[in-house]
């Protein structure tokens, strides 16, 4: 038994005691659960993701969805990696997770099968939790995040916070960080939290990477029976920090929110590094590869110059001129110049 001998008002040595009596706690369960948020329809980047979840876009030898895979893959922590996504995708994901490498993962299927009648993030977690009996502690990651840090430095964090863990990023752009939930830190406690900020006073943003202690799941429910907003998971970071102690995960290097073909395109450059990826079964006859080029398994390039460009599988293209383009598969291109273009698959343009 803890008897509290602080200063009245003391909340940061209560909180203190309250994280050490909860690391306790967990280390008497030795695993944690983990979500891979997939449910996404991502209208934006149609047609290129119109039959197919953004999260398994290219980006170098894997997709985008692999780098996450692998490293909660590697995590001895966590025993089980739920999967949550949509009727409308369920299919292709038990076609990817039967030929993967992978374990961990199995598909948790919400019952959606277009944008309107989605759940909201927050709401679909919530029906995950309490489908999948989830009572252990739990970190929920986006799939179409590609991130430069790996998820197991994020847990390490977690576990010596206590509390429920954002990762925070600063995107350096005040505009940009409208978008997103802004975070303001008292070191890295979260001592502010505001969902899109019509006026932001800094660029730290949460990202879609979050960690929740067994004891806070059900908070998850008392929000959502409050009435409040079931669909972008800040919304429940700011109820959660107005009634306790939230932390921050901050790091640098790179992040990417693959939601638009410019996202993409900017993550593939990213990966790359300047350079290009041509897969081995891939023919590239008289023509100029520039920087950030990404060729993939069956495609045809003669004659042609492409710059920032994803050639999917089985493409042709033919004395052409493409520059920040996605070509999808089984397109046949012949002269044409093509800019910031989406070529959807088995199109035929010459």
């Amino acid at each position: 038994m803890y008897i509290y001998q602080g200063k009245p008002g003391d909340k940061t040595g209560l909180d203190r005691i309250l994280g050490e009596t909860n690391l306790r706690l967990r280390a008497e369960s030795q695993y944690m659960k983990a979500v891979v948020l997939a449910g996404g329809y991502a209208t934006r980047m149609w047609p290129i993701t119109k039959d197919r979840p953004k999260m398994f876009l290219p980006v170098g030898d894997g997709t985008v969805i692999d780098v996450i895979f692998e490293d909660l893959e590697a995590d001895d922590r966590v025993d089980e990696v739920f999967v949550s996504t949509n009727e409308r995708f369920a299919d292709s994901f038990e076609s990817f997770l039967a030929d993967a490498p992978y374990e961990k993962p199995t598909l948790s299927i919400e019952e959606t099968v277009e944008e309107d009648e989605k759940f909201g993030v927050v709401g679909a977690l919530a029906q995950l939790i309490d489908r999948e009996d989830v009572d252990d502690d739990l970190v929920v990651i986006a799939g179409d995040n590609l991130l430069s840090f790996d998820v197991g430095e994020f847990v390490d964090f977690f576990e010596s916070k206590a509390t429920p863990c954002l990762a925070a990023y600063d995107v350096g752009s005040k505009e940009r960080a409208r978008s997103y939930g802004l975070v303001q830190l008292d070191g890295d406690r979260v001592v502010d939290f505001q969902e899109k900020p019509g006026d932001p006073q800094s660029t730290l943003v949460s990202i879609a990477c979050y960690a929740f202690p067994a004891e806070t799941l059900p908070d998850f429910d008392t929000y959502l029976s409050n009435g409040n907003n079931p669909d972008e998971p800040g919304w429940f970071i700011e109820w959660l920090q107005r009634r306790g102690t939230v932390h921050a995960f901050t790091f640098d290097g790179a992040w990417f929110d693959i939601g638009t073909p410019e996202s993409y395109l900017d993550a593939v450059s990213w990966y790359l590094g300047g350079d290009t990826f041509v897969h081995e079964s891939a023919t590239v006859e008289n023509s100029v590869l520039d920087e950030d080029v990404h060729v993939m398994a069956g495609a045809s390039v003669s004659d042609s110059h492409l710059e920032r460009t994803v050639v999917f599988s089985d493409a042709t293209i033919h004395n052409a001129d493409i520059r920040d383009t996605i070509v999808d598969e089984h397109t046949y291109i012949e002269n044409l110049d093509l800019s910031n273009a989406l070529i959807g698959a088995h199109s035929h343009l010459e």
